[in-house]
């Protein structure tokens, strides 16, 4: 019997929000979707945070994953940047938790690593590495969307080994391994 899966990997954004779809068949992958969610029309924060639920919910319902797999925030020195963007993978989150699909993180780092064996690489090169990984005609314009399947490939090289990054197959999950985060 082939076990069959499927992984939507998500690059959370408040001004673009990426995604790409992958099914696993036995020990290989195929490639389903790439898209993006352009948020830049609206103004309100809280907005693109709603639409950000409700299209993730929506690939959720219509693809039906087996796992999530989202970029973590990278650091930066912008406190403002990192609130907001934490905010839209916490959104992103509770959509993949609110209808029980198993969440793991992983660093920017570790995306860029599994896909092209270097942990600074830039989007054009992880683009390109999945282009030729997953036989793609073209490339989007905006890159953010092969960011989200990024996600989904790295997923996809790291299952079945020890992960060093959080997994969560719902809120309690999610609340006990996050007990110091709680106020």
């Amino acid at each position: 019997m082939t076990s069959e899966r499927i992984i939507l990997g998500i690059d959370p954004g408040t001004t673009i929000m990426g995604f790409g779809l992958i099914k696993v068949v036995g020990k290989s992958m195929e490639f389903m979707q790439l898209n993006e969610l352009k948020l830049s029309k609206y103004d309100d924060h809280y907005v693109k945070l709603k639409h950000i639920f409700e299209r993730t919910i929506s690939l959720i319902d219509t693809y039906h994953p087996d796992e999530i797999a989202i970029e973590a925030p990278f650091f930066g020195k912008n406190v403002q940047s990192m609130l907001k963007l934490g905010r839209a993978q916490g959104v992103a989150m509770a959509a993949g938790l609110s209808r029980e699909v198993p969440i793991t993180e992983y660093s920017p780092k570790k995306i860029k690593m599994a896909i092209t064996g270097n942990g600074n690489a830039s989007k054009e090169q992880v683009a390109k590495m999945l282009q030729s990984l997953l036989q793609l005609k073209e490339l989007p314009k905006n890159l953010d969307s092969t960011d989200g399947l990024a996600a989904a490939v790295c997923h996809f090289y790291n299952s079945g080994s020890i992960k060093t990054t959080s997994a969560y197959t719902g809120w309690s999950a999610f609340i006990k391994q996050n007990e110091d985060r709680l106020g």
